[in-house]
């Protein structure tokens, strides 16, 4: 069913009536964490020492799991806004559809802690998962996924690990991954120019995340906050993309995976249809998320064979 007259309206008129995050994301925070809700699901809460500071971690326990399997997730927000509270629903939703167990990283924010604090934060907790220091999981049968700025955190993490080759993701799970830096009128991308004003996620919003994120302008070209302007993509884990197609990071999520495909790595690029940024935390009863889940098992299903 196409999107009707009156819900595009309705997401033009909060798209032009944008917060200004760069002055309040901490009522953003607040806001964000209320909607996580609150729940009696099996879950565990710990922390990692992480050198000069604790990394917590919440770890969801499915009912009827599939043995030994776990997704490291790294939520959205613009890596200012959100945390393991505001994504409780949603991470409960993903260890409930792919039965697996799922580890929430609660890396530091910005603009407190800027570029490189949370992917630091994201790179020890993966490090520690895969060596056994966090559950005793078979590095074979460890996820890495994350939403949006969470999807550009685990492609991160993902060429750091190769770079540094301290350990080999198998495969990551980037659900309309912000891996580009441009977001401007002059983007290379379509989407940006296309849907950067009136779906919900602006050009605005982006360029503001971006600016509370960086310590600097240089870092804007640094690989590891834009993946797609890494040099080299061989070597990487086995990719499933999943992006919106009213979205302006579309087109350089599904970009990023062509460039890992042709750089002799395995990758599923789906676009889900009428679905806009941010949808992967609603309801698995929404047709988009429910779809998106379709993607998400048959690639966890194919990979683990």
């Amino acid at each position: 069913m196409a999107l009707n007259r009156i819900f595009l309206k309705t997401v033009k008129v909060l798209s032009n009536h944008d917060t200004d995050i760069k002055k309040y994301y901490k009522i953003e925070r607040k806001i964000r964490k209320i909607a996580g809700g609150s729940t009696k699901y099996r879950y565990e809460n710990i922390s990692i020492w992480a050198d000069d500071h604790y990394i917590p971690l919440r770890i969801y326990y499915p009912y009827n799991p599939i043995p030994d399997n776990a997704i490291l997730f790294f939520h959205g927000g613009g890596w200012v806004t959100g945390d393991i509270a505001s994504y409780n629903r949603t991470c409960i939703n993903l260890s409930e559809q792919t039965k697996h167990i799922v580890i929430s990283v609660d890396y530091r924010l910005a603009p407190e802690h800027k570029f490189p604090a949370g992917l630091n934060d994201c790179y020890f907790a993966a490090r520690e998962l895969f060596a056994g220091r966090i559950l005793n999981i078979p590095c074979e049968n460890i996820t890495l996924a994350g939403d949006s700025a969470g999807g550009n955190l685990a492609a991160s993490v993902s060429l750091m690990a190769r770079d540094r080759g301290e350990f080999s993701p198998p495969r990551q799970i980037l659900i309309y991954p912000a891996v580009n830096n441009d977001y401007s009128e002059s983007s290379p991308f379509e989407s940006v120019i296309k849907y950067g004003d009136n779906f919900l996620l602006t050009r605005k919003k982006i360029n503001d995340y971006i600016e509370l994120y960086l310590p600097n302008i240089s870092e804007k070209n640094n690989p590891y906050f834009a993946p797609l302007l890494a040099e080299n993509f061989a070597n990487q884990p086995d990719t499933l993309i999943i992006t919106a197609e009213f979205d302006p990071l579309r087109d350089e999520g599904e970009e990023y995976g062509r460039r890992l495909a042709a750089s002799g790595n395995y990758v599923e690029i789906y676009r889900i249809k009428e679905a806009l940024h941010g949808f992967f935390s609603f309801s698995p009863k929404f047709f988009s998320v429910m779809q998106c889940y379709e993607y998400i098992n048959k690639f966890l299903s194919i990979r683990n064979e």
